[in-house]
């Protein structure tokens, strides 16, 4: 996309790009922000979509979608929205994710893997989200 976007910047039209991995002349830019996962909720993965979203908030129809008005008012938003995340969890083996889902599951044999994911997490110990849905797919089928 980067030649389309550029191409964009070139012409002059009123485009906002969400994240991206470096400015593009002609094109404003608003970087992923992760302290505003918190206000914003969801995961990291979706949080470009949903800070499109507050955006559009800050805008008002008929007005370019990036004017100075809207982007002062979603700097002054973000600057108080921003919560930096600290995590402090312990790490897992795999054997010890496989006997906690076995354990949970047994426990509550009615949770999701997201839920049991949650779970692990509150508990103060530590798993990637993909590697927890591998291992979780590995044990269910023992």
């Amino acid at each position: 996309m980067h030649d389309e976007l550029r191409a964009a910047g070139q012409r002059g039209d009123d485009v906002l790009l969400i994240g991206g991995e470096r400015d593009i002349p002609g094109i404003h830019r608003v970087p992923a922000n992760g302290a505003l996962r918190g206000a914003l909720g969801g995961t990291l993965t979706s949080l470009n979509v949903r800070m499109a979203a507050s955006w559009l908030k800050h805008w008002r129809t008929g007005r370019p979608l990036v004017s100075a008005e809207t982007a002062a008012s979603w700097k002054r938003w973000a600057a108080a929205a921003e919560h930096h995340e600290r995590y402090q969890r312990t790490p897992m083996t795999d054997e010890e994710i496989r006997e906690f889902i076995r354990t949970e599951s047994a426990r509550n044999p009615g949770y999701s893997r997201t839920r049991l994911h949650r779970l692990l997490r509150e508990s103060g110990r530590a798993c990637e989200q993909k590697r927890f849905a591998l291992l979780y797919a590995a044990t269910m089928e023992e």
